[in-house]
């Protein structure tokens, strides 16, 4: 229970202290923010699950790191995490490194992104649709 409230307090600091640039460019500094971040996401952390899975998948360095963001992505997109199942209904759409393109899943992965309001799903619905027509 106690390890628990410490990595949530962790966290909340983490989150504070990623708008520090000059924190974040400290090797020392960043690695433990991302040791806070990865923390709370494998506690099944919705917020840190995305907040993490976008790091990684924009930002991580070599593919391990963006296919974890995204497998972060998704699991905060199944949670209900409505921009984090708009970013994985991107990444279907574009393809990865080990994957082909695939509307159809963009299409689900925006549905899910739409029904939890985020802006941009219905946009992209949209755009796909008139792409088939």
């Amino acid at each position: 229970m106690l390890w628990r409230i410490r990595a949530r307090a962790s966290y909340w600091l983490a989150r504070r202290l990623f708008h520090w640039s000059w924190f974040v460019r400290q090797p020392r500094g960043w690695r433990w923010l991302e040791g806070q971040f990865s923390r709370m996401a494998n506690l099944g952390d919705v917020d840190a699950q995305s907040f993490y899975g976008h790091i990684l998948t924009f930002r991580g360095q070599g593919l391990g790191a963006r296919e974890e963001g995204v497998r972060l992505l998704r699991l905060a997109a199944l949670a209900g995490d409505g921009k984090a199942a708009y970013q994985v209904g991107v990444i279907s759409l574009a393809g990865t490194a080990s994957t082909a393109p695939d509307p159809g899943e963009a299409e689900r992965w925006w549905q899910m992104a739409a029904k939890a309001g985020h802006p941009l799903a219905e946009i992209k619905l949209k755009q796909l649709e008139q792409g088939h027509s």
